[in-house]
This record gives C-alpha cells, sequence and structure tokens, in this order.
C-alpha cells in the first residue's frame, strides 16, 4: 500500500473503539486516507454499498476495494504496508496475538458492550461480573510479547484499544492500580503513546457514540 499513489477511504464513527483500532494502524503505517464520518442512526448509502452484509463501520476502502471488520482491516493494513510490522513475523506468535485479539471480542468486548449499552441494573450487574473475569484473564496474560507497551504497538494492543476508552467514558473506575496492575500500567503507557494520544477521542465524543449505539440497538429490537 503506497499511500502516495493509493487511494484510501476510511468509514467510521468518531469514539468508536472499532473505528480507532484501524486509526492507530495507519497512523502507525504512515498512511494517508480520506476520512468519512457516518451516522449509527442514519446510514450513507456509501455505508450500505460498502458493507451490506453487517452495514457497520469502520469499512476502509482500498482503490474502490471495501474491506470491513476492525481486526481483519489492520490485518490487512499490515500486510500490504511492510514498513513497520504490527503482527509477528514468527507463526506461532503470530497465532497468539490472533488468539488473545479475538478472546478480547468474544470475551472482553461483548461484556463491555453489555455493560455501558444496557439500562437494566441486572444486566450491568451481570455484564460487570463477566467484564472483570476477563481482565483477569488479561491481567494474567500481560507477559512477554502478547502486549508490547510504550515501546512498540502490537496487534494486541490495537485490539484493546477499547480498554482505555470503557475506563474513560464508565461512570465508575473499572480497575485500579491495586487491582488490575499490569492492565492499569498497560493502559496508562498505551493510551499516552504520542500515536494513539492524537488518535483518541475526548470524552464527549465517546458519550456521543455510546448513546448513538444504544439508541441504534433500540431500533433494530423494535423492528
Amino acid at each position: 500500500m503506497a499511500p502516495s499513489q493509493e487511494e484510501v477511504t476510511l468509514l467510521g464513527v468518531v469514539g468508536s473503539p472499532f473505528l480507532h483500532r484501524v486509526q492507530i494502524a495507519l497512523k502507525l503505517k504512515g498512511i494517508e486516507y480520506k476520512y468519512l464520518e457516518d451516522d449509527l442512526n442514519n446510514k450513507s448509502d456509501l455505508l450500505l454499498k460498502y458493507n451490506p452484509v453487517h452495514k457497520m463501520i469502520p469499512v476502509l476502502v482500498h482503490n474502490e476495494k471495501p474491506i470491513s471488520e476492525s481486526l481483519v482491516i489492520v490485518e490487512y493494513i499490515d500486510d500490504t504496508c511492510e514498513q513497520n510490522p504490527i503482527l509477528p513475523s514468527d507463526f506461532y506468535q503470530r497465532a497468539l496475538a490472533h488468539f488473545w485479539a479475538q478472546f478480547m471480542d468474544d470475551k472482553c468486548v461483548v461484556a463491555a458492550a453489555k455493560f455501558v449499552l444496557k439500562v437494566d441494573e441486572k444486566e450491568k450487574e451481570k455484564a460487570t461480573e463477566e467484564l472483570y473475569e476477563a481482565l483477569k484473564f488479561l491481567e494474567n496474560e500481560l507477559k512477554d510479547k502478547f502486549f508490547a507497551g510504550e515501546e512498540i504497538i502490537g496487534f494486541v494492543d490495537i485490539a484493546a484499544v477499547f480498554i482505555p476508552l470503557l475506563q474513560e467514558v464508565a461512570q465508575i473506575q473499572l480497575f485500579t492500580s491495586e487491582k488490575f496492575p499490569k492492565l492499569f500500567k498497560w493502559s496508562k503507557d498505551f493510551y499516552n503513546h504520542p500515536v494513539v494520544k492524537e488518535i483518541m477521542p475526548f470524552k464527549d465524543q465517546l458519550f456521543v457514540y455510546f448513546k448513538a449505539r444504544a439508541q441504534s440497538l433500540a431500533a433494530k429490537k423494535k423492528n
């Protein structure tokens, strides 16, 4: 992928952890792109055209070829641009990175979405328990090359971008330096990385996104 010669467009909604995964990858690679803001409650024709299956952001359009699903997009960016590799070259370490990234989407993101978007207190309590359980696994695995910390941002770091974002938008302190010391330190280091800091949204943008997401889900239930 040659930024100066090829057309790259990114469709998204500011505040979405999935969008910011892709933006971090593009920034790390030095790839210039055109950003188009979409609307979760009034999806654009362009979004419906490029992602007719899930009708969700983010969507990366590279020379008129659309790619959807944030982790798929990040890997595509890494595969098509050699500089500043995101995924490990070692096949075993690469497999581990995929495993933990998928773990986050299957366990952490699902529980986090329930925690943020559910109004019912019982559902929120259950979601909190599920989220803490998932965070415990991450705390125990926060070692070796799973998370790169402040020096090198890798695939698993990017997959975990929702953790510091969730900490920002949550009404309670989700994890502390006492309860999750490794995760707490990683979150601070990652959030303060120059590339990440430049991309991370403001708190009010996060609230706007999650409110729109909740409204979108509520509308789906009515239909």
